[in-house]
């Protein structure tokens, strides 16, 4: 188990300039994804870059949680919140129906409570640290929006009416969740506490939402939202996003890189100590049916969100 590090020095190291290329919305939006592919990382790479400051809220933002986990400062309540649904789409395929939304309501109350049915595959090495997050999520609202766009790219777009998009609803108090399709690979991406409020929520491809309808195989179980919702909460990938790299979470192994598919169990790492992988961890890039888990040190890591004072204190408050 690896031992968190956090400083600016990591920071600036961890969020290097991004290409504009990245954001370019004219990508093959009909191409068959054979990878989990979260943006995540690289628009939060770009909200840097473009504000410097964000990186100071950020580093205010982890030593506030690091004092929350320290002094137990952590949330007892239950937290419920309310999830607003921004549907974009070109073709009826895209306009996804409403049962296929409820099903990835369903998806994300299973996967942070427990319930979901692989829960009790977590292998035995793991099981004393597998957590029940104890947040819960209630469909509020669902929007729904005719463009004549093929694919939205990752520059948030499709958070802005000015440009053919949906403005978020309430963003303090509400998790925006839109549903588009994305282009170039991406099953969706999130932003993470600290980012302006316009922009603030979690982007799913309509292909990759719930687990019924056009929902597409392997990632088809609703986990692209549960991954993305994760990162929402201040969770990292699990390999850091960088080779060996940490996820500022104590339980969670040290990973090489990436996983994907479907992976045998024990999976090795070359990092330091030959650490067992944990692959069906929701912060991996494993296939749908290959990730059933959060850890207790991430539990602890998105119950600080709430607490007085956290990112997102306005979530738990009546």
């Amino acid at each position: 188990m690896k031992k968190i590090i956090f400083s600016m020095s990591l920071l600036v190291m961890l969020f290097s300039c991004q290409s504009e290329d990245a954001n370019n919305a004219n990508t093959d939006a009909s191409s068959k994804v054979a990878h989990r592919g979260c943006a995540s990382h690289d628009v939060h790479e770009e909200q840097l870059r473009q504000n410097p400051e964000l990186a100071l809220k950020m580093n205010e933002i982890e030593e506030l949680t690091n004092n929350a986990i320290t002094q137990g400062r952590l949330v007892n309540g239950k937290i419920e919140i309310p999830v607003v649904v921004n549907v974009l789409y070109r073709t009826a395929a895209e306009n996804i129906s409403l049962a296929q939304i409820q099903s990835q309501i369903a998806v994300l109350n299973q996967d942070f409570n427990a319930t979901n049915s692989d829960y009790n595959s977590v292998p035995a090495l793991f099981s004393g640290v597998k957590a029940n997050v104890g947040i819960t999520f209630v469909l509020d609202a669902v929007n729904r929006k005719s463009t004549t766009k093929t694919s939205w790219g990752t520059a948030d777009a499709m958070k802005k009416a000015n440009r053919g998009g949906i403005a978020p609803t309430s963003p303090t108090t509400k998790l925006n969740f839109w549903v588009c399709t994305i282009g170039g690979g991406i099953l969706g991406y999130a932003q993470f506490p600290g980012g302006a409020s316009a922009t603030d929520g979690v982007v799913c491809d309509s292909r990759y939402v719930g687990n019924t309808g056009t929902a597409a195989a392997p990632f088809n179980k609703g986990r692209t939202a549960t991954h993305e919702v994760g990162h929402w909460m201040n969770l990292r990938h699990i390999w850091g996003d960088a080779n060996c790299g940490s996820d500022l979470v104590a339980d969670t192994p040290t990973h090489n890189t990436a996983n994907y598919g479907i992976l045998a169990f024990p999976h090795y790492s070359t990092c330091p100590g030959t650490p067992v992988e944990m692959t069906m961890n929701y912060m991996d890039y494993t296939d749908d049916a290959g990730m059933y888990m959060f850890t207790q040190g991430q539990k602890s890591r998105m119950a600080a969100l709430f607490v007085s004072g956290g990112p997102r204190f306005s979530f738990g408050q009546p």
